[in-house]
């Protein structure tokens, strides 16, 4: 395996999502209102993605050993469009003042690494996972994960609207393979978190679920059927992004699924990286549905994988055994 620097790869990655949040919550807390959402008005999402990538994409392409990111937006848009560009541009800027049009251009166009031509060694970003939550100005994250020949090594999750035990919101989860999952505040410069855990419990039938909002990203029926032969009884903790990957680590739920609603479904890298090594850091498992490791390693697709499991691992084989029982035919 490539010599990476984990330890400067993860400062970086810490200061790089935390000022993203900052853009984003910039957002959240301006640019929407109840008109917006009336007209079905995503210009913020659109303005929050550049900005995020924008932010992101500037300080690893300045400071980081890894030359490749792999992020969901091009500037090509943003380019054809002055007034959108002038928006993101303003907002960036609030943030990081130092970068003029042309480096937010290129800060964003550094996320758009072909991830066939990496050598499966590339950061992968999500700079808003969760549009809708975003929207109703509930839950989303910046998920940034670093691949590693095809295997994950670092990650960060900002979760600007997630709410913590004692009452305050946002954190930042992160973990170095082999090492542990952490929590850090969102505000301040801190770079020694808090170590988190998945949750203690042996028994299915106590376990609680994480689903996504959205009906359109998992199969909740057959959900329903799985949580019934396990005997969980408790209403899942239902919310956007990969907030649910984090709310798992902590020990908030034991169980998330993300169950295909078509045949031949790749999910994206940027959806799951980040995500799932914490939860695996956390002392948690992740597995597709029918029990395989996530396999990272084939460019921005999961296409070696159907669907994700992600429990706390203390019974993932019977979770996985109840997901092949229910498949629809």
């Amino acid at each position: 395996m490539s010599v990476v620097d984990r330890k400067a790869e993860l400062s970086l990655a810490l200061s790089a999502v935390r000022a993203a949040a900052r853009a984003t919550t910039r957002v959240q807390d301006t640019l929407i209102s109840v008109e917006t959402l009336e007209k079905k008005d995503k210009s913020p999402v659109t303005i929050g993605d550049f900005a995020a990538q924008a932010i992101v994409g500037s300080e690893l392409s300045k400071r980081s050993a890894i030359r490749s990111l792999i992020g969901e937006e091009s500037a090509n848009d943003l380019r054809q469009n002055a007034d959108l560009r002038a928006r993101v541009v303003e907002l960036v800027q609030a943030v990081a003042p130092d970068l003029d049009e042309g480096d937010v251009l290129e800060a964003i166009d550094f996320g758009g690494a072909d991830p066939n031509a990496t050598g499966g060694t590339h950061y992968t970003l999500d700079p808003i996972d969760g549009t809708k939550g975003f929207l109703r100005k509930e839950q989303y994250a910046i998920a940034l994960g670093l691949i590693v020949e095809g295997e994950l090594e670092l990650a960060v999750l900002g979760c600007p609207r997630l709410e913590n035990p004692d009452g305050s919101i946002g954190g930042l989860y992160y973990a170095i393979r082999g090492e542990g999952a952490y929590r850090l505040p969102l505000e301040g410069e801190s770079l020694e978190g808090e170590p988190i855990s998945v949750d203690a419990i042996d028994d299915p039938s106590k376990a609680r679920f994480c689903e996504s909002v959205e009906s359109g990203h998992s199969d909740q029926d057959w959900s329903v059927q799985v949580a019934r032969s396990l005997g969980i009884t408790s209403d899942a903790v239902r919310m956007d992004s990969q907030a649910k990957y984090a709310s798992l680590a902590r020990g908030d739920a034991s169980i998330y699924l993300r169950l295909p609603t078509r045949k031949g479904y790749e999910e994206k890298i940027w959806d799951h990286a980040a995500g799932a090594l914490i939860v695996e850091e956390a002392g948690g498992k992740v597995t597709d549905i029918d029990g395989k490791p996530l396999d990272f390693s084939k460019g921005a697709t999961l296409r070696e994988n159907r669907g994700v499991i992600a429990s706390s691992g203390r019974f993932h084989d019977a979770i996985v055994r109840a997901v092949k029982a229910f498949e629809p035919r």
